[in-house]
C-alpha cells in the first residue's frame, strides 16, 4: 500500500476539515462525504479505511456500518462517537467496527488509531512487520488455520468472516492455547498502544467471535470464560 486513502463520513464541516488536515499531514489522502448515502456511494470508488460518524443527517452510522459489513468484512472502520455514549461504542463494535474514538478527540490520537487499524489490515513491508506477524503454519489449532497469504481465518476450510479486531484476537488465542488472558491483556494485544479504555470491549468481541464460529460449527466452543479472570482458548481448537 502506497498512500493510504481514508474515507471520512462526517456531517460537521469543522470536524471534517480538522480530520482531513491531520490525515494530509500524516501522509494520507482523504475523501469526504457529509451523509451516509453519499459515503456509501463514494466507497464504491475504493478506500483503505473509513472514519464514520455515528450521528449523520440521513442515516445513522450504525446503518452505514451494516451496509459496509454486508459487502466487506475486513475494511477497517473507525467510528466517531459521543464521548460518554457507551451504548454507541458497544453497538458499533457488535456490528463490526474495528475501533472508536469519542468526541471531542485529539487529531493526533485519531491519526494514530487510523495507522493502527491500517497496520492490522494490510501486510507491511518486511522491515516494518511486528513480531506477531507470523506464517500460516504458526497460527493454527485443530480446525482453525490462518491463511497469511489471503489474511483469512479458516474453520474446517471455510472462511470465518471476522473483523480485523476479531481476527487479531483469535490469532492471539491460538498462539498461546490454554493460557488465561485478562481483558486488559487482550485489549493491549488486539489494539496495541491505542486501545479502548473500556475492558468490556473484549466481551463484545468474544460474543461476536463465538457467534461466527458456531455459524460454521454449531458444536464448537473453543473460547473458555474464567470468572473474574478473563478468557482462554482450548488447545485442541474444539
Amino acid at each position: 500500500m502506497n498512500t493510504p486513502h481514508i474515507l471520512l463520513i462526517e456531517d460537521e464541516k469543522d470536524i471534517a476539515d480538522i480530520v482531513a488536515f491531520a490525515l494530509t499531514r500524516a501522509g494520507m489522502r482523504s475523501s469526504h462525504a457529509t451523509g451516509g448515502g453519499a459515503g456509501l456511494a463514494l466507497l464504491q470508488q475504493g478506500a483503505d479505511a473509513v472514519i464514520l460518524d455515528v450521528g449523520l443527517p440521513d442515516m445513522d452510522g450504525f446503518e452505514v456500518l451494516k451496509h459496509i459489513r454486508k459487502h466487506n468484512e475486513t475494511l477497517p472502520v473507525l467510528m466517531l462517537t459521543a464521548q460518554n455514549e457507551e451504548i454507541d461504542r458497544v453497538l458499533g463494535l457488535e456490528l463490526g467496527a474495528d475501533d472508536y474514538i469519542g468526541k471531542p478527540f485529539s487529531p493526533r490520537e485519531l491519526v494514530a488509531r487510523v495507522k493502527t487499524v491500517l497496520k492490522r489490515a494490510y501486510r507491511l513491508p518486511e522491515n516494518d512487520r511486528t513480531n506477531d506477524d507470523t506464517t500460516a503454519q504458526a497460527v493454527c489449532s485443530g480446525a482453525f488455520v490462518f491463511d497469511a497469504e489471503r489474511q483469512q481465518m479458516l474453520l474446517h476450510g471455510q472462511v470465518l468472516p471476522l473483523t480485523l479486531a476479531e481476527s487479531r484476537l483469535l490469532q492471539h488465542f491460538i498462539r498461546q492455547p490454554g493460557r488465561v488472558f485478562s481483558r486488559r491483556q487482550l485489549l493491549a494485544a488486539v489494539f496495541s498502544d491505542h486501545h479502548p479504555s473500556d475492558e468490556r470491549t473484549i466481551d463484545t468481541h468474544i460474543k461476536s467471535l463465538r457467534m461466527k464460529i458456531r455459524q460454521i460449527d454449531a458444536a464448537a466452543d473453543p473460547i473458555l470464560t474464567h470468572r473474574a479472570l478473563g478468557y482462554s482458548f482450548r488447545g485442541d481448537g474444539a
